[in-house]
């Protein structure tokens, strides 16, 4: 008998178990005399021929062979048929017909869920960028619409001159024109008259206020980056204070320098240097001794006394560094004291003094204030108030203040390295504004900011270390 095969099936399953049966058939028929043999037919196919001897062929010698030959040949079909059979339960067939666990069915429907998932979230977000687009286009024609509208007012108010394009006028009303230098070749100068009330030059000429030409003073417009002159070497001067006085007295200079490292409960040592270099050396040339313990990085040196706030009180009181003694204590009336109304950073900054050109002043908050800064103007002897300032700006709300020109300046941040002064109070109008002006602090960790008139700059302790920065004023 004959059967031929595609070729490229012959490793078929079907195959394999057709010829396992009829092996069978033949070796129940004479098992001893039947064989096999295969051969191609030059079509792709593979011939199989079954021979079984007669009860007279069986005597053949060749027959005896065909029996071991066909064996062989179905033990090796019988291996493919197995493979097969492994390699269908591997591709998800595990049973007839190819039916999945139930693991394997649960995975699909979570994986069709998660995909569906994926499309909704694909249109949502097709969706948010459509509007998104819609949005930057209208913001767009706004700008544009905005631009033109300047470029119009400018137009109708600010026509060109003979020598150039004009000036922007727009400018807030009673303020000075700012001058803006041209060209060398040629400048053009411009200026206003503005109406100041006698009694107000009166008044500013009371309280020091300089009013005069050679003043110097203006408003703040450039804080430069920190020189570090020197560092504590203790952790009693995490925080602190260090000072120059803008108006010494003999035998003090203006090279003189106070430091006194702020940390601790009993807070009465007060260094003495010749100069900032021994200073950044670190060997003082005298320690005062202070009858009463400070409170807080809030002291200054001017005119040959140290003005501070005495530990757990809401008074200031005047130490005179050639008597060495306290020659002026005075309360400031409601002032909140340890704790109450401090800077950002803490430190039961309270109480804070201060000087500038004008004279001694004194940062603090009240109750009826509601913790906003009140400033007073103090007489440097007797320590009276002379008159009181209430701003809009919160104290908790700032890590520092100073006063320059009877204008005080507030700092952002004490731990920010790219802080701002960010507020201006000016006593003379009554009037605040904000201001964007950079400040850095460098080692993160700002306790103490003074202005010092004479040297035209600012002083501070940035966590241990004792740092200046230059600035640059406006002139009027």
């Amino acid at each position: 008998m004959r059967a031929a095969v595609p070729a490229s099936a012959e490793c078929g399953a079907m195959l394999g178990l057709w010829l396992l049966l009829w092996g069978s058939l033949a070796l129940r028929g004479r098992a001893d005399t039947a064989f096999l043999h295969r051969a191609p037919d030059g079509a792709g196919h593979c011939t199989y021929s079954f021979t079984v001897a007669s009860p007279v062929e069986a005597a053949c010698p060749e027959a005896a062979g065909g029996v071991p030959e066909l064996r062989a040949e179905l033990a090796a079909l019988a291996a493919r048929l197995s493979r097969l059979e492994s390699r269908e339960r591997a591709a998800g067939g595990a049973g007839p017909g190819g039916a999945r666990e139930p693991q394997q069915v649960s995975g699909a429907v979570r994986l069709e869920a998660a995909y569906g998932e994926l499309l909704r979230a694909k249109a949502r977000l097709e969706e948010e960028k459509g509007r998104l687009e819609r949005e930057k286009e209208e913001l767009g024609r706004r700008l544009e619409s905005s631009a033109q509208e300047i470029t119009r007012l400018r137009a109708g108010r600010c026509p060109p001159g003979r020598d150039g394009p004009g000036r922007d006028t727009l400018r807030a009303p009673g303020k000075a024109p700012r001058w803006e230098p041209q060209p060398l070749t040629f400048q053009e100068l411009q200026s206003e008259r503005t109406e100041v009330p006698v009694s107000r030059l009166l008044e500013e000429t009371a309280l020091g206020r300089p009013g005069g030409a050679d003043s110097g003073c203006g408003e703040l417009v450039w804080v430069g980056e920190p020189v570090v002159f020197g560092r504590a070497d203790s952790i009693a001067g995490k925080y602190g204070v260090w000072m120059k006085d803008p108006e010494p007295v003999p035998p003090f200079t203006r090279d003189t320098t106070w430091r006194v490292d702020a940390v601790g409960t009993e807070v009465r040592q007060l260094f003495q240097y010749e100069e900032a270099e021994q200073l950044a050396r670190g060997y003082p040339a005298k320690v005062h001794i202070l009858p009463r313990p400070m409170e807080s990085t809030g002291a200054v040196i001017y005119r040959g006394g140290l003005f501070f706030q005495p530990r757990h009180s809401r008074s200031v009181a005047r130490y005179d560094l050639r008597g060495e003694t306290v020659t002026a204590e005075r309360e400031i009336p409601g002032a909140g004291y340890h704790g109450q109304y401090p800077y950002s950073w803490g430190g039961y900054t309270d109480i804070d003094l201060a000087v500038d050109e004008t004279g001694l002043w004194v940062i603090y908050s009240t109750e009826s204030a509601r913790g906003a800064i009140v400033l007073s103007k103090l007489d440097p002897q007797t320590l009276e108030i002379r008159r009181t300032w209430e701003t809009n700006i919160r104290k908790r709300g700032v890590a520092n203040s100073f006063l320059i020109c009877g204008t005080l300046y507030t700092v952002s941040s004490y731990s920010a390295p790219n802080a701002t002064i960010n507020f201006a109070y000016d006593t003379a109008t009554g009037a605040s504004r904000a201001l964007s002006i950079p400040f850095e602090n460098r080692f993160r960790y700002l306790s103490m900011l003074d202005y010092n008139p004479s040297e035209r700059q600012l002083f501070a302790w940035d966590s241990f270390n004792m740092v200046t920065y230059p600035v640059r004023l406006s002139q009027a």
